[in-house]
């Protein structure tokens, strides 16, 4: 092979400077550095550069990208480039890669803006359309199993419900009694300053019947029962079983989804109690810690909250249900065909499941606040 060659040529005219290229310019030589060529034609005030090639040039896609990068300096320094003297496949090919401009950094903003403001809309419509859709099904199957034509079976739904409630037991406990103790620690900070350490008991309580025991008993389950729900109904997706009952004639919706949310929404409210009540523990174990006696927190936890507290917290468990069990099996159905889609799936609703329950939270108390609940 012979090594690429370079001559610059001075003519007359100090405003046309020419190259002559020899050799083979590919992708197993180190091409001339076009840095050099840069500072030549600044230092020459050059208005039109050509360049030319000896019989002995050869060439490939590595001189292309060379030569754009040479088109590009031109433009922006006002120099003509002329390339007559390429071999034609060369001129050619050079053509079609400076066909279309360059896009300035302007253009790219306002193409980016407007297909990201276009993807946006369209991805909202797309998720309103699939939401109500699924919606449509699910009460259709619940309809059906009124009407006892319903392909759901009740050994599916125990399964699933041991599955959400018993099983979910440990994580829940864990949780619940340290969130108990980190509404105890963070009153205390403030309710020290007054004295009055002993209504740590009301916020404790309060605040878990509430908010905290459902919705951190939501967020569990959504990263846990959620994701399985949507990683079983994807694995069944990418062995085409779900195909296969639709084949047979079974409504997948009652088959596969409504043993799943109604085993959750059993399971939910029990769990969101169990939650209030080791929350409650937790805030006693740091009462103790400054000096509150065992019976001194109980007497006042009894009177921090009522029945109606414990009822909106219980009412949210079943919204929470509701959603965490239809975002993992919308999801889980609507997977693709590999294995990274059942990932993706799960991914999906989790981050869904846990949209809803902030949403539905926000929503909820809201609603509550005007009812003066």
């Amino acid at each position: 092979m012979v090594s690429p060659g370079f001559k610059i040529t001075r003519n007359v005219s100090p405003e046309y400077l020419s190259a002559s290229l020899s050799g083979h310019w590919d992708r197993y030589q180190t091409l001339p550095d076009t840095e050099q060529i840069f500072s030549e034609l600044e230092s020459e005030n050059v208005q039109t550069f050509e360049v030319l090639t000896d019989p002995s040039f050869r060439w490939d896609s590595q001189f292309s990208a060379w030569l754009l990068k040479l088109q590009r300096y031109c433009d922006r320094s006002k120099i003509k480039l002329m390339l007559s003297g390429l071999p034609e496949e060369a001129h050619t090919l050079h053509q079609l890669a400076t066909a279309v401009p360059l896009q300035t950094s302007s253009n790219k903003t306002a193409f980016f803006s407007i297909n990201l403001f276009q993807s946006i809309i369209k991805g909202l419509l797309q998720w309103l359309e699939d939401f109500v859709l699924f919606l449509g099904e699910i009460t259709l199957g619940i309809l059906r199993i009124f009407r006892l034509r319903s392909d759901a079976r009740r050994g599916d739904f125990f399964q699933f419900l041991h599955q959400a409630g018993p099983a979910a037991l440990p994580i829940v406990t864990l949780l619940s009694f340290l969130v108990g103790m980190i509404l105890a620690y963070l009153g205390t900070v403030q309710l020290r300053q007054f004295g009055a350490e002993v209504y740590v008991a009301d916020l404790v309580g309060v605040g878990m019947v509430r908010e905290m025991g459902a919705l951190m008993t939501a967020i569990i389950m959504a990263g846990r029962t959620g994701a399985a729900y949507a990683a079983q109904l994807g694995t069944m997706q990418v062995n085409e079983e779900v195909d296969a009952l639709t084949t047979l004639g079974i409504k997948t919706v009652d088959y596969l989804v409504l043993p799943r949310m109604l085993a959750l929404v059993v399971a939910m409210p029990l769990l969101t109690l169990y939650s209030d009540i080791l929350g409650m523990l937790g805030g006693g174990v740091v009462a103790l810690s400054m000096d509150i006696t065992f019976t001194q927190y109980v007497h006042q936890l009894s009177g921090a909250f009522a029945m109606s507290d414990v009822m909106t917290g219980l009412f949210k468990s079943l919204v929470f249900a509701l959603l965490i069990s239809f975002a993992g099996c919308q999801a889980g159905l609507a997977c693709g065909r590999s294995s990274a889609a059942v990932g993706k799936a799960t991914t999906t609703a989790v981050v869904t499941a846990i949209v809803y329950l902030v949403v539905a939270d926000a929503g909820l108390n809201i609603l509550y606040f005007q009812l003066g609940i």
